[in-house]
């Protein structure tokens, strides 16, 4: 059973044009060791966000992930998506004011740990600028999940598997995501797709 109703449609890798706000308005912050962190507007379209092999996209540039405010929905889009080790995840603030942190105990407001045992957590800290950025580059296989954290109980969640499944089984503690293997076999998962799942 799905914990939220999606309301309108957005690509599968990227979605812009939205303005809706909600959220926090905490500034941003530094990302967790081992990560890279922009809060300047996002210079790639939707079409330009297109994943080609999992690693870069079109243009040679980040994996990008939306996260979004629409109504009383809070979300990433996609919710699932697979990279090879080594690339480079760019989260790009479309509306509202969210964080991209990883299910590390201690990491944000997570208590459980739901990423690989060797791989270093990451945290955008909350992102209130439209068009705001964070990147974090995935080494270590297996499978992250992660939340926003203003929106983390209202079920703002995510996963993404690099390389292949492994380190984490089931769904979050705060929401649903799709299945590693799901994730592993499409390549990318839209909110949209998702919910229209359940």
């Amino acid at each position: 059973m799905k914990r939220r109703t999606f309301v309108k449609g957005g690509g599968t890798v990227a979605v812009g044009g939205l303005t809706g706000l909600a959220g926090c308005n905490a500034p941003s912050g530094d990302g967790a060791e081992g990560t890279t962190t922009e809060t300047t507007p996002a210079g790639t379209t939707a079409e330009d966000a297109a994943e080609t092999d999992g690693t870069t996209t079109e243009d040679g540039g980040p994996v990008q992930v939306a996260m979004i405010s629409e109504g009383t929905n809070y979300y990433f889009d996609p919710i699932g998506l697979f990279v090879e080790p080594g690339t480079t995840v760019e989260w790009v603030n479309q509306s509202g004011s969210h964080s991209a942190t990883a299910y590390a105990e201690g990491t944000g407001s997570a208590e459980v740990t739901r990423i690989p045992d060797d791989a270093e957590p990451w945290n955008s800290e909350i992102i209130t600028e439209q068009g705001g950025t964070f990147s974090h580059t995935f080494e270590v296989e297996g499978t992250y999940d992660y939340f926003c954290i203003p929106h983390k109980t209202l079920g703002m969640v995510a996963r993404i598997v690099c390389g292949q499944p492994g380190g984490v089984e089931g769904n979050p503690p705060d929401g649903e995501v799709p299945a590693p293997q799901d994730i592993v076999d499409r390549g990318s998962i839209s909110y949209e797709e998702f919910a229209g799942d359940g």
